[in-house]
C-alpha cells in the first residue's frame, strides 16, 4: 500500500531541480537508487501475487467443499433431479420385489419433489402479486407527488411572472417619469431662455421706437422748412415780374445731375441708424459735390435776361439753402426707412420669439397634463379566476329620460328574496359535498379493508409455507443439541490450530524464499554495475577501434562488421539457451510453491 507514496517521493526527488526559468533534463539516477527502486517494486508484486494466491485458494476450497455456494436458495430446487433407478431400463415384468419398492420409493420422491415445486411457485406468485401492488402503490405516489410539484412549479413560475411584470411595470413608469422630467426640465431651461431673448427683443424695440420718434420728428422739421422755403419763393420774389418770376421758379426748381455713389449703399453696420463710421464725411463728400455741380447752374450765363445781378445771387443763395435742405431731407428719409425696416424686423422677431414662447407654454401644459394622466392612471394587477373576464371600460348613458322610479322597499325584497335563494343554494351545495365526502371515505375505508384482508391472507400463506432448515430440524429432533454443538465447536477448534501452523510454516518458507530473492537481486544487481562499467569500457574501445577502420580502410571495416554481426548471434544464441534455462527453473519453483499452497488447506473429515 505504501508503494505509490514511495514512488512518488522517488519521482519528485528524481525529477526536482527546476528554477525560476525551468529548463527540462534528465535526471541521473544512481545504481543504487535503482537497485531500491526495484526491490520495492519486486516486494510490491510479491505482495499482489500473494494476495491473488490467497484469493484464489479461497474460491477453490468453495468449489471443492461447498459445490460452489455458501448457503442453499429456494431456487435451487428448480434445478434438483432425481436421478432414475438404473433397472428401469428393463421391463417390468423382470423387476424384483426390491426393485419395485425402490421404484414406489423414486415415484414418491418425485412426487414430494413436484409438490415442493408447486409451493414454491404458488409463493413466488403471491410474492409477484405483491410486488405489482407494491409497485402500483409506489408509482401512483410518485405521480401524485409529481403532480403536486408540476403545481407548485407553475405557481412559483405564475407569482416569478406577476413579481416581474410589476417589475416592469415600474420599470417603465420610472423610465417614463424619467423621461417626462428630463422633458419638462429641458422645456423649462428652454422658456427661460426665450424669454431672456423676449426681454431683450422688446427692450430693443422700445429704444428702437423711441430713436424713431426723435429722428422722425427731425425728419419733419426738415420737410416743414422746405416746404416754407418751397412756398416762400414767390413772396421773396414779388418786387419783380411775374414772367421773370415763373422763370427763375423753374430754374428753382431745376437740379444737377449727380452720380449716386455705391459706397454708401454698401456701408453695414450693426447700429443702422445715427452716426455711423464715415457716413458724415461721405454725407460731406456728397454735399460738396452737389455744390460744386450747382455752381455751374449758378453760373452767369444762366440768368435771365432783364434780372438785376443781385437778384441773381439772392435767388442763387436761396436755391442752394433749397437743395441743401432737400439733400437733407433725402438723407433724414432715407435713415428714417432704415430705421422704420430695422424696427419691423424687431417686431417680426418678437413675434416669432412670443409664437415660441406659447408654443413652449402649451408643450409644457400638455406634458403635465400628461404627467398627472399617467400619475393618476395607474396599472393595477388583478388575479382573475379561470374563466373570469375583465370587463372594458364603457361610457355609462346619462340619459335617463326612460327609466322608471321604483320604491326602495320594492328593490330590497328582492334582494333579500335573491339572498335567501343564494343561501339555500350553498346549503344544498354545502350538503352535496358533505355527501362526496362521506362517499369518498366509505370507498377509502372499503379499500383499506380489502388491502388488510389481503395482508391477512398472505401472511396466513407465509405461515403455511414457513421454511424449516435443518439445523432448526435438528435442534428440534435431537435431545442432546448442545453437546453435538459443543463437539462440532472442539473440531472446527482443531481444525482452526492446525490451519495457523501451516500458515506459519508457509509464511516462514516464503520468508526465506523472499531473502533468497533479495540476495539473488542484489547479485544481480552487482553483475549489471560491472557489466554497466564493462560497457562503457567497451564503448571506448569499440569508438578508438572504429577511427581505427575509419583510417585504415573500408574493406577491413566490412569485414568487422560482419565478425561483430557474427558475434551477436552468438550471444543471442546463448542468451536465449539460458532464459529457456531459467523459464524451466522458474516453472518447477511455480510447481513447488503450488504444492506447498495445497498443503495448507485443511483435511476436513467426513462426519
Amino acid at each position: 500500500p505504501s508503494l505509490p507514496i514511495l514512488l512518488s517521493v522517488l519521482w519528485e526527488a528524481a525529477t526536482s531541480g527546476s528554477t525560476k526559468f525551468q529548463i527540462s533534463f534528465k535526471k541521473y539516477i544512481a545504481p543504487w537508487q535503482r537497485a531500491k527502486i526495484k526491490e520495492v517494486v519486486s516486494t510490491y508484486e510479491m505482495e499482489r501475487l500473494q494476495q491473488a494466491r490467497i484469493s484464489d485458494e479461497r474460491q477453490r476450497g468453495l468449489m471443492d467443499m461447498m459445490g460452489g455456494v455458501l448457503e442453499v436458495k429456494k431456487e435451487d430446487i428448480l434445478r434438483m433431479v432425481i436421478p432414475q433407478p438404473p433397472f428401469m431400463a428393463k421391463a417390468d415384468a423382470l423387476w424384483s420385489e426390491d426393485e419395485r419398492k425402490q421404484f414406489k420409493e423414486y415415484e414418491k420422491k418425485v412426487k414430494e419433489l413436484n409438490e415442493e415445486r408447486d409451493k414454491y411457485r404458488k409463493s413466488l406468485e403471491a410474492e409477484l402479486k405483491k410486488l405489482q401492488n407494491s409497485i402500483q402503490e409506489s408509482t401512483q405516489n410518485f405521480d401524485d407527488h409529481l403532480k403536486r410539484l408540476f403545481e407548485r412549479r407553475v405557481k412559483a413560475e405564475m407569482v416569478i411572472n406577476q413579481e416581474e411584470l410589476k417589475i416592469n411595470n415600474i420599470i417603465f413608469s420610472l423610465l417614463l417619469d424619467e423621461e417626462l422630467s428630463s422633458r419638462e426640465q429641458f422645456l423649462n431651461n428652454y422658456l427661460l431662455k426665450k424669454q431672456e431673448e423676449k426681454t431683450k427683443t422688446a427692450e430693443a424695440i422700445q429704444k428702437a421706437r423711441e430713436d424713431l420718434d426723435v429722428f422722425k420728428e427731425h425728419h419733419d422739421m426738415l420737410v416743414a422748412e422746405d416746404k416754407i422755403l418751397d412756398r416762400s419763393f414767390k413772396k421773396e420774389f414779388s418786387d419783380i415780374l411775374g414772367h421773370q418770376v415763373d422763370v427763375l421758379y423753374k430754374l428753382f426748381k431745376r437740379r444737377p445731375r449727380v452720380h449716386k455713389q455705391k459706397t454708401q449703399a454698401d456701408v453695414t453696420s450693426l447700429v443702422p441708424y445715427g452716426e455711423r463710421p464715415g457716413s458724415a464725411k461721405l454725407n460731406k463728400e456728397n454735399l460738396a459735390q452737389l455744390m460744386k455741380s450747382m455752381d455751374e447752374l449758378d453760373n452767369i450765363n444762366n440768368m435771365p435776361e432783364g434780372l438785376d445781378p443781385s437778384v441773381w445771387e439772392h435767388f442763387c443763395s436761396t436755391r442752394r439753402a433749397k437743395v441743401e435742405n432737400e439733400y437733407k431731407v433725402k438723407q433724414k428719409a432715407a435713415c428714417l426707412l432704415e430705421m422704420t425696416t430695422f424696427l419691423r424686423k424687431r417686431m417680426e422677431e418678437d413675434d416669432i420669439v412670443h409664437h415660441e414662447i406659447e408654443k413652449v407654454f402649451h408643450e409644457l401644459i400638455r406634458l403635465q397634463d400628461e404627467k398627472v394622466r399617467f400619475q393618476v392612471n395607474l396599472t393595477v394587477q388583478i388575479l382573475l379566476k379561470q374563466g373570469q373576464v375583465e370587463l372594458e371600460n364603457f361610457q355609462l348613458m346619462l340619459e335617463y329620460s326612460d327609466a322608471i322610479l321604483i320604491n326602495k322597499n320594492i328593490i330590497e325584497d328582492l334582494n333579500s328574496v335573491i339572498r335567501t335563494q343564494g343561501q339555500k343554494k350553498v346549503a344544498s351545495m354545502m350538503e352535496s359535498k358533505e355527501v362526496h365526502k362521506g362517499i369518498y371515505q366509505i370507498e377509502w375505508e372499503h379499500k383499506k379493508m380489502e388491502m388488510e384482508m389481503e395482508d391477512l391472507n398472505q401472511r396466513a400463506w407465509d405461515i403455511e409455507m414457513l421454511f424449516f432448515s435443518r439445523d432448526r430440524q435438528k435442534y428440534l429432533n435431537e435431545p442432546n443439541y448442545e453437546n453435538v454443538i459443543a463437539i462440532q465447536i472442539g473440531i472446527m477448534e482443531q481444525t482452526i490450530s492446525v490451519i495457523d501452523k501451516t500458515h506459519k510454516k508457509n509464511v516462514e518458507n516464503c520468508k526465506k524464499l523472499l531473502k533468497k530473492l533479495g540476495k539473488y537481486s542484489n547479485q544481480k544487481d552487482v553483475a549489471n554495475y560491472t557489466l554497466s562499467c564493462n560497457l562503457r569500457e567497451e564503448l571506448v574501445a569499440v569508438s578508438e577501434r572504429q577511427d581505427i577502420c575509419n583510417e585504415i580502410g573500408s574493406k577491413l571495416t566490412c569485414e568487422k562488421i560482419a565478425r561483430e554481426r557474427y558475434d551477436n548471434q552468438l550471444k543471442q544464441q546463448k542468451l536465449l539457451n539460458i532464459s529457456k534455462q531459467q523459464a524451466e527453473q522458474i516453472s518447477i519453483l511455480q510447481a513447488e510453491v503450488e504444492r506447498l499452497r495445497m498443503k495448507t488447506f485443511p483435511a476436513l473429515i467426513p462426519m
